[in-house]
This record gives C-alpha cells, sequence and structure tokens, in this order.
C-alpha cells in the first residue's frame, strides 16, 4: 500500500476510533520506497536531492509522526496501530515501550536478541537498528507506528541519516533469519495482544 493511502486510511479509522464507532484496529502493510520525515525531522538528514531520489524510484513525504527522517520498503513490516489508549494507560512513553516490548519478544520467537538503547527510541540487534518508532497521537488515539526490517534491501538506507542518528541499521535477514514477512506478523500480532490487553482473534487467524 502506498504510503498516502496508508495515511489517509489511518486517519479515517483514527476519527472513528475517536467517536466510539469502530474497535481499535492493528493494520499491517508493505509501503513501495519511500522515505518520510517526522515533525521533528531535520532536512540535513535526508542525504540525497529530489531529483536522485525520483531516479532511484523513492518517494519522499512529510508527516505529523514523532521522529526524523526514515526509510520504508518491501521486505520491511509496518505495523500501523489504531488504538485508544484511554482504554489501557495514559501514557505516551508507555505505549512506545509497550510497541518495543511486542518487536523484542516477537524477534525474540526467531532467535534473534534484541534490546532497547539508552536514550533512544525503537529496537536495536547487535548494535544496529532494526526498527524504527514513531507515533502520533491524537485525543489519546494512536497513529503510525513502528518498521521491523525483515528483509529489506538496506542499501536504500543510504540516502538517508536515519531517524537522525549516525548508527547502522540491520535486518532479520542479515542477522541469519529466513523468516518471512508473513510469519512476522502473526508473532508481531500476537504479541501486540499480550502487551496491550486486547483480542485479536480476526488478525490472528488471519496469518494462522
Amino acid at each position: 500500500m502506498g504510503f498516502e493511502e496508508a495515511c489517509v486510511l489511518q486517519q479515517q479509522l483514527a476519527g472513528q476510533r475517536k467517536q466510539g464507532l469502530v474497535a481499535d484496529h492493528l493494520l499491517f502493510v508493505e509501503h513501495p520506497h519511500v522515505i518520510t520525515m517526522g515533525r521533528n525531522g531535520r532536512m540535513e538528514n535526508l542525504l540525497a536531492s529530489a531529483e536522485l531520489l525520483e531516479r532511484a524510484g523513492i518517494g519522499f513525504h512529510h508527516t505529523d509522526r514523532g521522529g526524523d527522517v526514515t526509510y520504508h520498503g518491501p521486505g520491511q513490516v509496518v505495523a500501523y496501530p489504531i488504538f485508544d489508549l484511554r482504554e489501557w494507560k495514559r501514557d505516551v512513553v508507555a505505549y512506545v515501550r509497550g510497541l518495543e516490548q511486542a518487536v523484542l519478544d516477537a524477534l525474540a520467537d526467531f532467535r534473534i536478541t534484541a534490546g532497547r538503547l539508552e536514550g533512544c527510541t525503537g529496537v536495536w540487534a547487535e548494535g544496529k537498528k532494526i526498527c524504527a518508532i514513531g507515533v502520533h497521537m491524537s485525543r489519546w488515539v494512536s497513529s503510525h507506528g513502528l518498521a521491523l526490517n525483515v528483509d529489506t534491501d538496506l542499501d536504500y538506507f543510504r540516502y538517508i541519516v536515519p531517524c537522525g542518528l549516525t548508527r547502522p541499521v540491520t535486518s532479520m535477514r542479515e542477522l541469519g533469519s529466513l523468516a518471512t514477512c508473513e510469519e512476522v506478523k502473526a508473532r508481531l500480532a500476537e504479541h501486540f495482544a499480550g502487551v496491550f490487553d486486547l483480542d485479536m482473534p480476526a488478525v490472528l487467524e488471519t496469518f494462522a
């Protein structure tokens, strides 16, 4: 799904969630090659001109999530939780830690040891970033979320300073895992349900 299309879908669901018209949603997508700039982003962390990005087939979008610049593309599982935190914890920091925990638990299922890095948001393995996190919150309803590198072509990260940090990135495949994106989505869904006390049988059945 294209990034703009996914943003429109999130906005629609978030608006409905605020009104109590729909339940919580957990959206999984893979995007075509795109670089996104968060509301705290700095353009100097984008290392390529508009012309170069166009030639490389990479889109570019500003977005209202937190964080700096990041890349999305094939082989990367992007999760967009549309959650009403009034029914969990009204605590944005706890929410971000919960996102990290769901990823940590899923990676452990694939025998990848990962952790947090003090002062940095996201999930890290062997000193490299494997999952980026950037969220938006409106009236305690979340949107945007996380991007986990499963079998991502890491060469595309050369166009940016990922999340504004001069640290390397990695993927599950680079770390030796042969897991597919579908398998990773299934494990993430299960651990989201555990961390956020959610019942998501339809999601689990989808990836069974």
